[in-house]
């Protein structure tokens, strides 16, 4: 795994940022700085996400969601660590995220029911998927900033299941084993 020291110059930048926000260097971080384009998209991404007009512990439905759907074990425990340390989610939403299951908070079950459906349909949700979304007390914006979020966390999760990084040290005490694809097999 690369390092601030051995990474692409184009990539130190980045990565020391990710240091310091972090406390730590996250493993997909280091993955993503193989490519310096990629870590950039990520941090740059990363960065218009937290000015949507979805609420920090929405925001995390969203990449908890998104992360169980793709089977990223990295970021539903790095998600969980932002949900339960910094977004404030009970253990009841962040157990029932994690395992896919109805999240015990009308607002937040809208947002995640709409994230699954917006993966699960490319985009093309239907009238009653946006509408129930819409019930829930959410605008046509905030319907995009899902699909913002979404386009985030596809890079994450994909690059994280494409170059497999160990789990780090501090978000071991988060991790995640995909039952349905271990069922699978």
């Amino acid at each position: 795994m690369l390092t601030i020291e051995n990474a692409p110059d184009a990539a130190k930048a980045g990565l020391q940022t990710a240091q310091i926000n972090n406390g730590f260097l996250p493993n997909l971080v280091r993955l993503l700085a193989n490519a310096p384009t990629a870590l950039e998209t990520y941090q740059t991404v990363s960065a218009i996400n937290v000015r949507s007009g979805l609420s920090l512990a929405e925001r995390e439905v969203v990449q908890i969601t998104a992360a169980t759907t793709h089977g990223c074990g990295f970021c539903v425990a790095g998600h969980t660590a932002i949900a339960y340390k910094k977004a404030g989610l009970s253990e009841a939403v962040v157990e029932a995220l994690r395992d896919s299951r109805k999240v015990p908070d009308d607002r937040l079950n809208a947002v995640a029911d709409f994230t699954r459906a917006v993966i699960a349909n490319r985009g093309a949700v239907s009238d009653a998927e946006t509408a129930a979304f819409r019930a829930a007390g959410f605008a046509d914006a905030n319907a995009l900033e899902v699909v913002l979020g979404v386009s985030l966390a596809t890079l994450c999760n994909f690059a994280n299941n494409l170059g497999q990084p160990p789990l780090n040290d501090e978000l071991r005490p988060y991790a995640w084993t995909n039952a349905s694809a271990a069922a699978a097999e």
